[in-house]
């Protein structure tokens, strides 16, 4: 049985995990915490969740689980290092845990590329100044990003707090111009693994989230090449 262990910061929306376990048979995907306070949508206080400290001493507890691999399972605290430095993140995790590890935003890039969209729009939780990050790492990795909503949800705690139909409300409200291949939805503070059948037939082309991206690559990095339709176009090719 594969298991790729979740490095995940606060509490927010982390039985994610556990609804993607209960559609994927056979996969363990637990959750180490990074973190046990408040993870603010603010830059300095999101790398602070992404330094090397904690996410060495993380890895090093997810070893007790003997993982197949591990995911430093955080947009936004990682993709606020850049793209150099989401890599050294990635770097970190893999030495402490001595497993093939990487993050969710290196996961958002490998989905995109997997399903071939050149051409995206991203539905953000996160204020502007949070969100450029990405977009800027997303373009510097040959994506173009055609549309882009800010929520400015104050932090991942609140993020967590959203009904079902304020997340489909938020992933149907982003602009789609022509072209645009897929809608990126990058918190992993949404809970959106039992949204993904009704996102996609909402936006009409296939939806990458944080959880459901950070679960597929980690799953790859661990050998699995399984598919789960329920689980929306990246998990069905």
């Amino acid at each position: 049985m594969p298991t790729v262990v979740m490095l995940y910061p606060g509490h927010s929306a982390e039985d994610d995990y556990p609804a993607l376990e209960r559609r994927l048979p056979g996969v363990a995907l637990p959750v180490v915490h990074t973190w046990e306070g408040p993870t603010a949508h603010d830059v300095a206080a999101l790398r602070s969740l992404g330094a090397e400290e904690p996410l060495r001493a993380a890895a090093g507890r997810a070893r007790d689980l003997a993982p197949d691999a591990v995911m430093w399972a955080c947009t936004s605290g990682s993709f606020v290092y850049g793209p150099q430095g989401v890599h050294a993140q990635a770097g970190w995790v893999a030495d402490a845990a001595g497993v093939p590890a990487s993050s969710t935003t290196l996961a958002l890039l490998a989905a995109l590329d997997h399903l071939g969209a050149r051409r995206v729009a991203v539905a953000a939780t996160y204020p502007a100044a949070v969100t450029d990050h990405l977009t800027d790492l997303v373009a510097d990795a040959g994506v173009e990003v055609a549309a882009v909503t800010h929520a400015d949800v104050p932090s991942g705690e609140d993020a967590g707090r959203l009904d079902p139909d304020a997340v489909v409300a938020m992933v149907a409200g982003v602009a789609r111009p022509s072209g645009t291949q897929a809608v990126v939805v990058p918190d992993t503070a949404l809970r959106t693994t039992g949204l993904l059948p009704r996102l996609e037939a909402e936006v009409g082309v296939p939806v990458v989230t944080a959880n459901q991206a950070t679960a597929w690559y980690g799953l790859r990095l661990a050998g699995w090449t399984g598919t789960a339709p329920d689980l929306g176009t990246l998990f069905a090719r």
